[in-house]
């Protein structure tokens, strides 16, 4: 009876060791520069590197496009976004992008019954067209696997400036609906452009029309006063909002996706962080970001949760230092390199637009290290299908089993990544491979490069991590080889 017992619990505990709670902790234009586990030594994110020392830090882990809304799109779709029309930087009124009924990371976990929450910034739009704010705000994460959802439209940038949770505006006065528009401004409302007066943060380039809580956003908004959120408050509501999902959850598996909005502008700390790097908004955002990282995984400490969590930890593309605000962001960065070793950023087909801060904590499965292998975003979907004993589905036609890697089994990793910058970009192993492209080839907003030149370029990057040596013409035969893979790919040909 008592080795019944005793083989009874062996069971139990392999069972629930091989279905994790699953967090993933997602930054908003943090570099690979940017925290100290990755090299930075102006920024301290204590927070992070405990994560890094704890779990398995990669070196060569990638989010799936360099800008957001693709990035995203891409890693709940198992998707890369370059295949779907729509999936650009999307305005705040854009509607959902992800049919309702789409297999997602969400509705994966969902089929394995896990409970399934986001927190924080959605940016793949709500609504299936001419959206009412004042009603239900749907369809949503609701409807494309998530259980809860509490959230911002899109970016702190853009409008409405206000919270949506499960369908409906948080704290709406019915007495004063919204209005939103991407076209007109609302006659009596004040803008950036017009009232530059009002404004406590001035933007350096676009970002001047609605203007809320002394700072002017992309986009119209009128009416909805009470639900307006405070810009300094918003790390600590998302946190909080992450904490009371994880305590809801904690008597079965869960997924939490804690989309942070730091540091993408406006960058708006929390007064208690204000000055604390020395290097204006955007780094105190990211020591902000850092906190948030405490607090969740204080919250898995305090819970009991930590050993059977796998905690992952990313960014949705690389850093900009100027993004539409004069925060001094620019005027106070000194020696720090928010890319660290990398070429570009944010917007980039180089290095620095898609490779990331990425690390894995597991205690119960993962050990502690660094992990050279070549990873992506774009395979959590048939790589978490994979974990919990799916079929990754169809419609995540670039997503691939790299579980393996991802618990530092494999240290190789993918044998091809495309990677969306300006131009679409190869990797294979360590040769990186850009195709000639129209095009500015560094943007005169952000002042990032683009990777946009006449010539194509291809670099070693054993030998060359910050892509300065094009060896294209030393190299042809790669180069032909190369480029009718990115194309068969690009064609849906090949993977």
């Amino acid at each position: 009876m008592k080795r019944c017992l005793i083989a009874l619990l062996l069971v139990a505990t392999a069972v629930a060791v091989e279905k994790p709670n699953v967090v993933l902790l997602y930054a908003d234009d943090l570099g690979y520069g940017d925290v100290s586990c990755y090299g930075s030594k102006t920024i301290t994110t204590p927070n992070i590197d405990r994560l890094a020392a704890e779990g398995l830090r990669f070196t060569d882990g990638h989010c799936a496009a360099a800008t957001c809304t693709p990035s995203r799109f891409a890693m709940l779709t198992g998707e890369y976004a370059f295949r779907q029309k729509g999936t650009g930087v999307l305005p705040g009124d854009a509607k959902l992008i992800i049919p309702p009924g789409r297999a997602t990371l969400a509705s994966i976990f969902q089929g394995a019954g896990y409970r399934t929450g986001v927190v924080g910034k959605w940016h793949l739009g709500l609504g299936d067209g001419g959206l009412d704010w004042n009603g239900e705000v749907k369809p949503g994460p609701n409807e494309i696997g998530f259980d809860h959802c509490f959230i911002m439209a899109a970016t702190g940038d853009r409008v409405p400036c206000v919270y949506v949770q499960d369908h409906r505006v948080v704290g709406l006065d019915p007495a004063d609906p919204i209005q939103v528009s991407y076209q007109q401004p609302f006659p009596g409302e004040p803008t950036g452009k017009q009232n530059p007066e009002l404004l406590r943060m001035h933007p350096s380039h676009g970002h001047d029309m609605a203007l809320i809580n002394g700072i002017s956003r992309i986009g119209y908004m009128k009416g909805g006063k009470s639900a307006i959120w405070k810009d300094e408050d918003m790390a600590d509501t998302f946190t909080a909002a992450a904490v009371k999902f994880i305590e809801a959850s904690k008597s079965g598996a869960f997924f939490l996706y804690f989309a942070a909005h730091d540091p993408n502008v406006p960058r708006v700390p929390h007064p208690r962080f204000v000055g604390k790097s020395g290097m204006g908004p955007r780094g105190d955002a990211i020591l902000q970001f850092d906190d948030c990282v405490g607090t969740i995984l204080a919250t898995l400490d305090r819970l009991g949760l930590k050993e059977n969590t796998l905690v992952l930890l990313s960014s949705d593309n690389g850093p900009v230092v100027d993004d539409g605000y004069k925060d001094d962001a620019v005027e106070k960065l000194g020696t720090h390199k928010p890319a660290g070793p990398l070429r570009g950023g944010k917007y980039s087909a180089f290095e620095g637009g898609t490779r990331v801060p990425f690390i894995i904590r597991w205690p119960a499965k993962v050990n502690p290290g660094v992990s050279a292998a070549l990873v992506s975003q774009v395979d959590f979907p048939a790589s978490f299908a994979a974990l919990t004993g799916q079929k990754a589905p169809e419609s995540a036609r670039d997503s691939q089993n790299m579980l393996p890697a991802l618990l530092g089994q494999d240290s190789a990793g993918r044998a091809e990544l495309v990677e969306q910058g300006g131009p679409l970009a190869l990797r294979q192993g360590v040769w990186k491979f850009i195709p000639s492209s129209p095009g500015q080839a560094v943007s005169k907003n952000t002042h990032n490069e683009t990777g946009n030149a006449p010539k194509a370029r291809l670099y070693d990057l054993s030998q060359d991590l910050g892509e300065a040596e094009n060896l294209a013409e030393m190299h042809p035969e790669r180069v032909q080889n190369m480029a009718a893979a990115l194309e068969k790919i690009q064609s849906g040909t090949g993977r």
